[in-house]
């Protein structure tokens, strides 16, 4: 509960400041660009450190620090980040190395992993001046691990206000219509994998979500929400959330998969379900690493508030699962004429975006972007479209079959 709260703690700061005219507000003026970060560089050592960002002009942010892993987190309003290629790749002294990116419309994120306990000695913004550009400045200092977490523990008196989507459209009144929750995989700050030429997965899943979605809606039969319609990060637990909070009579989560360098080949698409018990090591290898998202993110969601935990358990409630390994035969069936399938492609394994106790739910990856032929496929619009018709068609068998124009998901 500590970390989330520190987490989302500078979201309230957020919504202030939104409310708010005149000078200090935290987003710029509708109209304005958001400033633009130039330059960044570590200084110092293992017990001292220092962080400088130069940016066009002043900006306002909050600093806080995650464990296990040591992490420290700069929420700032929306830049672009106009860094040279691989900053971020390496650190200095007590940063091993950092990232950035979009983690919501009108804020972004910079995450840096901490070589060991450190505390924030200061984190200030200067104004530009005639011989250099504005900058944010974080000076971080080396500490012990109680004392970490006890500052970790002092900002979890912050309450943590709901976090908005502009995706989360609530269930209409009296449409008995079933409603499709798409979940495209990972999103602004959380990258996803990455083809040779630097495609990246959360771009080709938000556009084949939105290709879904259209030719699910088309038939009139279905409503349908999307986690995220931009390059937003949302975390995983909320990605549950907003399906089951909108009465989600099916979950579908979409992603793309990638073999590491040196690992062999691997192509396909493949069709997952929820298991505690992984069908093989790979099903295992590939949950690990989207179970990853939120701390790539910099939000550890390990641990869960109450309103959380509650509704991530188990989906081992039989008409539930029974339901969710039903529509993955569907998947099959349809896919298998659209498009090249994995060796083995239907699996399981411990996804946390398939938890929902309630709602039937599989994840869906599309292929390979390690893959030369997949990521050609991955990038065609005929075979996007060809794809996502064949998946709409699932959709559409599935419900026929079992549901029959019933909404059984719950709020």
């Amino acid at each position: 509960m500590a970390v989330r709260a520190a987490g989302w703690a500078f979201l309230g700061m957020v919504f202030a400041a939104a409310a708010s005219a005149g000078d200090g507000q935290l987003f710029p003026p509708a109209g304005d660009s958001p400033p633009v970060a130039t330059a960044a560089r570590l200084g110092g050592d293992e017990s001292q450190t220092r962080f400088v960002l130069d940016l066009s002009r002043k900006i306002d942010l909050h600093a806080f620090t995650l464990a296990d892993p040591y992490r420290l987190v700069l929420d700032i309003p929306q830049v672009t980040f106009a860094l040279p290629p691989k900053t971020g790749e390496s650190g200095r002294g007590l940063v091993k190395a950092f990232r950035f990116g979009l983690v919501m419309p009108g804020g972004s994120r910079m995450v840096f992993d901490l070589a060991k306990p450190a505390r924030i000695d200061k984190a200030f913004a200067i104004d530009a001046s005639v011989d250099a550009p504005a900058r944010v400045v974080l000076e971080l200092v080396a500490t012990d691990r109680e004392s970490f977490l006890r500052k970790i523990a002092l900002d979890s008196r912050l309450a943590r206000p709901d976090l908005p989507s502009a995706s989360r459209a609530p269930a209409s009144e009296g449409d008995p219509r079933p409603l499709v929750a798409l979940d495209p995989g990972h999103g602004g700050i959380d990258n996803g994998t990455k083809g040779s030429n630097g495609e990246l997965e959360k771009d080709i899943v938000l556009d084949f979500a939105k290709r879904l979605r259209e030719r699910i809606e088309k038939s009139g039969k279905y409503r349908v929400i999307m986690t995220r319609g931009d390059d937003t990060f949302v975390p995983l637990a909320d990605r549950v959330h907003i399906a089951r909070s909108a009465g989600a009579a099916l979950f579908v989560s979409i992603h793309a998969d990638a073999l590491p360098h040196g690992e062999g080949d691997a192509q396909g698409a493949s069709i997952y379900t929820l298991s505690e018990t992984a069908s093989d090591s790979e099903a295992a290898r590939l949950a690990e690493k989207e179970n990853r998202a939120d701390v790539i993110a910099g939000v550890d969601l390990k641990t869960e508030p109450d309103d959380v935990a509650g509704i991530l358990i188990d989906l081992a409630e039989r008409e539930t699962k029974s339901f969710s390994l039903q529509f993955a035969h569907k998947l099959l069936g349809e896919m298998k004429a659209a498009t090249r399938l994995h060796k083995k492609p239907l699996k399981s394994a411990g996804f946390r975006v398939l938890r929902a106790p309630d709602v039937p739910s599989v994840l869906i990856e599309l292929g390979y972007v390690s893959n030369h032929q997949d990521l050609q496929s991955l990038l065609s619009d005929h075979w996007r479209d060809h794809t996502a018709d064949s998946i709409a068609q699932a959709v559409d068998v599935y419900f026929a079959t079992h549901i029959a124009g019933a909404h059984t998901g719950t709020n």
